[in-house]
């Protein structure tokens, strides 16, 4: 339970009560907790960024006096537009929070579709309660299937609807240069995860970082055929236990039964490739990577090749690499049904640019993956948004100097004056 209370330090009373959706619930992440507190830092929780830093970030209701309250225009409902739109609405701004998707959560929607990540359907839920209920309460309204333009953010400012943008359209896919890259058999990750692109049975995949991974858990356990996305309370725990070789009966010595190889059959034959040298996945986190790079290499059906320049797609779709350089350099042609590029991010700072040099440039701040883009970093993203919506009202904090993080705390620098010994 010491991961669900800091998600939730009320998790206890709003069980016993019956509040169950009021629940923040833990997504077993592990990203601001345990990796945290390996590296000497404080450690906290990304869906909850409150937690250890309860004395310096307070989110109460009508906390903000009513002379500083704003009308806020909050543009994207990811994990950053979701953290501010109901952290501000909470403390007394009124906000509208826009969306061109007919539904909430932005990436989390790709997310919570990887196996081992279905209880980021909880965040989704959590924060759609939060937002309906602000939306009773009058302090906020939702506009889903909506998408804003420079000239509707204009207009809204001028009619006085809105004093402030909060701009957290989150991320595009990179596409690299790679001559060819426009065959038809080229996806991106998006395509796959978001649009459920058709794909066939031998890929190849470009990218290992934290994209290219989830790319691959999902390809060898969906074959296309699911008819909806399951939740966490839909998974088999006895499956998982079997797998991995777990007796929870403990009948067998130290509780370790012989693993169970026919769970899950992997769906595809996958390579995965990544211009830098060393082990794949050495980015992931790090008390999390051992278990995604452990199912890719138990299942037997993903070849993961590193130093991989990628020379091109040819007419038939195959991908050209090199493995190395110099001397001993490789080059390989992939015959592969599909390629999937997952080749990292760019921000969506179309509303930012198209503000410059308006009246709108000192009104427009940009979060999340619009501000930063990264390995899809929910926890910066909501961190972020938490942390403005508690002072986007002070006069000094305007655009370019809005984003805001705690100091390092005392663990930290133990921690760093311990390492200087070692």
């Amino acid at each position: 339970m010491a991961r669900p209370f800091l998600a939730d330090p009320n998790i206890v009373k709003k069980s016993r009560e019956g509040n169950v959706d009021d629940i923040n619930t833990c997504i077993a992440c592990n990203q601001a907790c345990l990796d945290h507190a390996f590296i000497g830092k404080t450690a906290s929780c990304l869906v909850n960024p409150l937690a250890c830093h309860e004395t310096e970030l307070k989110v109460e209701e009508e906390a903000i006096a009513p002379t500083q309250r704003l009308r806020i225009g909050v543009i994207g409902s990811g994990p950053a537009g979701m953290a501010f739109a109901t952290t501000a609405a909470t403390i007394g701004h009124h906000v509208t929070l826009y969306d061109k998707s007919n539904e909430i959560g932005g990436q989390f929607n790709m997310a919570k579709r990887i196996p081992g990540k279905e209880e980021f359907h909880e965040t989704i839920r959590y924060f759609r309660h939060q937002l309906a209920k602000l939306e009773r309460k009058g302090k906020l309204e939702m506009k889903l299937a909506t998408e804003m333009t420079h000239d509707d953010m204009e207009s809204a400012s001028a009619n006085g609807k809105i004093d402030k943008w909060i701009v957290a359209a989150g991320v595009d896919p990179r596409v690299p240069p790679i001559p060819g890259l426009e065959h038809p058999n080229v996806l991106l990750y998006i395509d796959v995860l978001r649009h459920n692109a058709p794909v066939g049975e031998e890929v190849a995949i470009i990218g290992a970082g934290g994209i290219g991974f989830d790319v691959a858990e999902y390809l060898i356990h969906h074959d296309g055929n699911a008819d909806h996305d399951l939740t966490a309370d839909e998974t088999n725990s006895q499956d998982f236990l079997k797998e991995w070789g777990v007796d929870p009966q403990n009948s067998s010595r130290g509780g370790l039964a012989k693993p169970d190889e026919s769970i899950h059959r992997p769906k595809r034959q996958i390579v995965l490739m990544q211009r830098k040298k060393g082990k794949l996945g050495a980015g992931l986190g790090k008390t999390t990577g051992w278990i995604h790079r452990a199912t890719l290499a138990k299942s037997g059906s993903v070849e993961m090749i590193g130093s991989v320049s990628y020379d091109k797609v040819d007419e038939d779709g195959n991908l050209h690499i090199t493995i190395g350089k110099g001397d001993k350099a490789e080059t390989r042609v992939l015959d592969v049904d599909n390629i999937v590029v997952c080749a990292g991010q760019i921000s969506k700072k179309e509303l930012e640019k198209e503000a410059e040099g308006t009246p709108l440039a000192e009104k427009v701040y940009l979060i999340g993956g619009a501000y930063e883009a990264g390995e899809l970093d929910a926890k910066r993203a909501i961190d972020m948004g938490t942390r403005l919506a508690l002072k986007i009202h002070e006069k000094e904090v305007v655009p370019g100097k809005h984003k805001f993080q705690s100091g390092q705390g005392p663990e930290e620098k133990l921690f760093q004056t311990l390492k200087r010994f070692t």
